[in-house]
Order: C-alpha cells, then sequence, then structure tokens
C-alpha cells in the first residue's frame, strides 16, 4: 500500500512544543489573557493577536519548536514495521511553506532517529493533490479539513486527532486515531483484508 503521513502532529510532536510556547508568549510577553478559540489550529486562529504579534512569535519559536521537537511516541516503532510489511511510505507535508529552512530541520531530524521515507513532497497547499497523484492508498494527518477534503475524495484517511482538535465523524472513508499504535493496526487489517 501506499501510505501518505504527514509530519508536525503525526510524526513529530511540534504541534505540542508550539501550543506550550503559544502560552507561554501570550500570557509572560504579551500579558494577554489566553486562548479564545480552542478550535483554532494555529496560533493566529487561537489567540487574540495581531498580524505583528503572530509574525514576532513565528520568528521567534516556530523554528525553535522544531528543533526541540521529538517523535511521536510509537512513530519510529510503527514506521518501521510499515517499511518491513513492504509498504511505501511518502511524506506529504505543508511544512517549508511558512519558513524554507524547517524543511533542514525535519531531514535532521529524520537523520538522527534513522528515519527514511520512499518520497517527500514539501510545502504543498494542496495536499489532495498529491494524494490523487500517488494514488495514496491512506493517508495520515492531523488537520481537520486536510483529513475532510482527502475523505470526501474518497481516500482512507486516519485522522491522528490531538485533544484540543475537532471531532469529526468517522466513516468508510475516514477514522480517528490517537497514536501510532492504531495506526498500525488500522493499517494492518486493511492490509489483510485486501489479501
Amino acid at each position: 500500500m501506499k501510505i501518505g503521513i504527514d509530519i508536525d502532529g503525526v510524526i513529530l510532536n511540534t504541534e505540542n512544543m508550539l501550543r506550550v510556547k503559544a502560552e507561554l508568549y501570550d500570557l509572560l510577553e504579551l500579558n494577554k489573557s489566553g486562548v479564545i478559540n480552542k478550535k483554532g489550529v494555529i496560533e493566529a486562529e487561537r489567540y487574540n493577536w495581531n498580524e505583528e504579534e503572530v509574525k514576532r512569535f513565528r520568528e521567534k519559536y516556530l523554528l525553535q519548536s522544531m528543533k526541540e521537537s521529538n517523535l511521536m511516541p510509537g512513530a519510529k516503532e510503527v514506521i518501521e514495521l510499515l517499511k518491513k510489511d513492504n509498504h511505501e511510505l511518502i511524506i506529504i507535508t505543508a511544512r517549508g511553506r511558512i519558513f524554507k529552512e524547517t524543511k533542514n530541520e525535519a531531514e535532521q531530524k529524520f537523520q538522527q532517529f534513522g528515519l527514511s521515507f520512499d518520497k517527500y513532497y514539501w510545502a504543498l497547499e494542496d495536499k489532495l493533490e498529491i494524494c490523487k497523484k500517488e494514488k495514496v492508498d491512506v493517508m495520515i494527518d492531523d488537520r481537520t479539513q486536510i483529513c475532510k477534503t482527502i475523505s470526501d475524495n474518497k481516500i482512507r484517511t486516519l485522522y491522528f486527532r490531538d485533544v484540543n482538535r475537532e471531532k469529526l465523524e468517522e466513516n468508510a472513508f475516514l477514522k480517528e486515531v490517537n497514536n501510532w499504535g492504531e495506526i498500525y493496526r488500522y493499517i494492518y487489517n486493511l492490509n489483510m483484508e485486501e489479501k
């Protein structure tokens, strides 16, 4: 099977690091009152920050958070199992769109943890286009809208949902997962069904 995998919030815990930094920035540097929109994904949606505050936050903390991020629990083990099972693993990510050097950070993290993938697609606006082009069987992502769009196009999608993200209604093409063990179970069972 061809499996598309997002990086931040799926392989690396960058999203969690950014949320910590955002809380501290909002409280200690801006003296503001915290999250105003819990369903917001990025800091510009979650806080009452103006454009300059968002820009300062990203310049100061985005790359730092990516450098400090670690693997999500179980990611390395399951990625190795998927490779052993002869699945084609394709990185499909928006990383690199805002700051180009974030791509290098991810590559260094992969090297540090001994991870490699069959193909890489960076700085994407439209992940659906790549999923269709590559004929991806399963896409793993943590962004609500991306998961909706891909699954609405009849591509199996695993929604790696963090506690603060919107709950989506599951269907034949959309399944919520919360850890890499669930990801492996889903792909293993799907593979068995197709044999």
